[in-house]
């Protein structure tokens, strides 16, 4: 009979939405990629605020100061979304 106490030896599962080789990848901030695809930075932090992958990192206590670390793979997939051409059936 296992104890409530042992729960510990059972392995947890753990999902993570980012890739394992994610955390050694460049990461690009929103000024960076505000450079390259020649956009605004409001601009850029609207399209990846809330992509799956990217770390913002909060700090700050008088003011709300916040981070925005965006993998080469997410950036590579946003991209790849915003400059594909639109098609019949998405226009519809």
């Amino acid at each position: 009979m296992l104890s409530a106490n042992r729960r510990w030896e059972q392995p947890l599962e753990r999902v993570s939405i980012l890739l394992p080789e994610a955390a050694f990848e460049p990461h690009y901030s929103i000024a960076d990629l505000a450079k390259q695809w020649r956009l605004g930075r409001e601009s850029i932090r609207l399209i990846i605020m809330d992509e799956p992958g990217v770390l913002r990192l909060s700090g700050g206590r008088k003011k709300k100061l916040c981070r925005y670390s965006i993998p080469a793979s997410v950036a590579r997939r946003v991209h790849t979304r915003l400059t594909a051409p639109v098609t019949a059936a998405k226009a519809a």
